[in-house]
């Protein structure tokens, strides 16, 4: 890996009469699309009768006219896009997943991941449980089946079945009559709630609230599970507590849309705040100030307005590019970079740059993109980083290599400088991650940076060998097998 995966993003809307909601949860993908770009689905609910279109690419590769008429009207939708991992290109890992059972029917969207699927799934399979997939929705899906048996509705199956989920996770679900979203109780994937005309939405972020012509209402809580049908909004607090809270400060730092509000704080504001702090932290003479598009550009207008050095258009990205060629060769990965990003030798020759980007995993992205901007003639290049080093891997959806593979955890920051090829370098000081926003101060993870875990993560460290060893007994390619939806 050698940057950072978006996360999932998810959609949910619920309706007082039957319309095209296909077409929201059409319009609220696109603007979730940064968060995954694999694949992406749908699920429509027409009394009861669900009818679903998932698969492998873009929004716009999946969904056209056509195949939206096919969802057909509705009072329910639930919408998915996924990002890739290392079991990516596969289709039946596309969500929502759609499940029948004995009480009816049930479509699930997730974003995040269990640190303990590998005992959950375990326990399942040994009771009879079937699994078409490798992500964690299906694991969930299942549990919550299993408590509905037992319980007089969907939402006391869903908080019933909660408290046996260890690590992150949001959720938007559908039953035959309603819509739901829950998020565990540290809050690790963000989640929303919208209103237009009646309709409610639930989404990951407000922009996808934008999208649709909704206003944002409020944050989903940490714990809540939020129910809503034909009698309107119903919330339950049974898992939310006023204590430790863990939203993944990742989410400020690279995978939401810059005009996305989150916990109350704009992602904006929070991103120049992170350039602000840099130019302060670690001051340089410069001639002018650009960003990695497209996490870094603010980053760069609040350390320019920081340091009072001019800030400019450095880097030009082409934004049809996918992410589906292959780049198997050393000539082809930089060429991927040409094809992506191409400097302006206007803005750079000659000059004295300070570049802005979000992270450095590997450094291999870092060292190409130094490269392009070097034969653009700069002079002399400082680098600043919008996130202190990952010294540590993440059990908790973001795709975080191994320590052995993270570039910060076998060299200093001055040897980190020479291999990129850059004449300074400095990242975000880890204490001033609480200082990225103002309103919310609950608490972040950032385990990634510091190794302090909010949850156990024993089991977590088991899943990989475990898994592996079920996929020897069934035959199957290992890659096959881990999964973080």
């Amino acid at each position: 890996m050698a940057k950072l995966h978006e996360e999932c993003g998810l959609f949910g809307v619920y309706c007082p009469q039957s319309r095209e909601v296909a077409k929201d949860a059409y319009y609220a993908l696109f603007a979730l699309q940064h968060r995954g770009q694999e694949s992406c689905g749908i699920v429509v609910n027409e009394a009861g009768l669900m009818r679903s279109r998932r698969d492998l690419g873009l929004v716009n590769d999946v969904f056209n006219h056509q195949t939206l008429a096919g969802l057909g009207q509705g009072q329910i939708a639930v919408g998915h896009v996924r990002y890739g991992t290392a079991a990516s290109g596969k289709r039946r890992n596309a969500q929502p997943l759609t499940i029948n059972h004995i009480k009816g029917s049930l479509a699930i969207a997730h974003n995040g991941s269990l640190t303990n699927r590998a005992s959950l799934r375990r326990d399942l399979e040994l009771k009879g449980s079937i699994f078409h997939t490798t992500s964690d929705a299906e694991v969930i899906a299942y549990h919550i089946i299993k408590q509905r048996l037992n319980s007089d509705s969907i939402e006391q199956a869903i908080i019933r079945a909660l408290p046996a989920l260890q690590g992150a996770y949001s959720l938007v679900l559908m039953s035959p009559r309603k819509l739901l979203g829950a998020r565990d109780p540290l809050g690790f994937r963000p989640l929303c709630l919208g209103e237009r005309d009646g309709s409610y939405f639930l989404a990951s972020e407000s922009c996808a609230l934008d999208a649709v012509g909704a206003c944002f209402v409020r944050d989903v809580a940490p714990g809540e599970v939020i129910m809503i049908d034909d009698s309107g909004l119903h919330s339950f607090a049974d898992h939310c507590h006023t204590g430790l809270k863990a939203l993944c400060v990742f989410e400020y730092i690279y995978f939401a849309r810059p005009d996305s509000v989150l916990e109350g704080s704009s992602v904006h504001k929070a991103r120049q705040r992170a350039g602000a702090l840099l130019a302060q932290a670690y001051p340089v003479e410069a001639d002018v100030v650009i960003g990695v598009p497209d996490s870094g550009i603010d980053a760069a207008l609040g350390f320019s307005q920081q340091s009072g050095i001019p800030y400019d258009i450095g880097l030009i990205k082409n934004k049809y590019i996918g992410r589906t060629f292959i780049e198997n060769t050393q000539r082809q990965r930089e060429d991927a970079v040409r094809i992506k990003l191409n400097a302006l030798r206007s803005t750079l020759y000659g000059k004295r740059v300070v570049l802005i980007d979000d992270s450095i995993v590997r450094g291999t992205t870092s060292a190409r993109l130094v490269k392009l901007l070097r034969e653009a003639g700069v002079s002399e290049l400082h680098m600043r980083i919008c996130s202190p080093p990952f010294l540590h891997p993440c059990y908790f959806g973001t795709d975080i290599d191994s320590p052995d593979k993270l570039i910060a955890c076998r060299h200093s920051v001055e040897e980190i400088a020479q291999i990129i090829g850059v004449d300074t370098l400095a990242y975000l000081k880890i204490e001033d991650l609480a200082k990225l926003t103002e309103s919310y101060q609950a608490g972040f993870c950032s385990a990634c940076f510091s190794g302090q875990y909010p949850v156990d993560i024993s089991e977590a460290g088991e899943r990989i060998w475990v898994e592996q060893a079920l996929t020897e007994d069934r035959g199957q390619k290992t890659e096959d097998r881990i999964e973080h939806p």
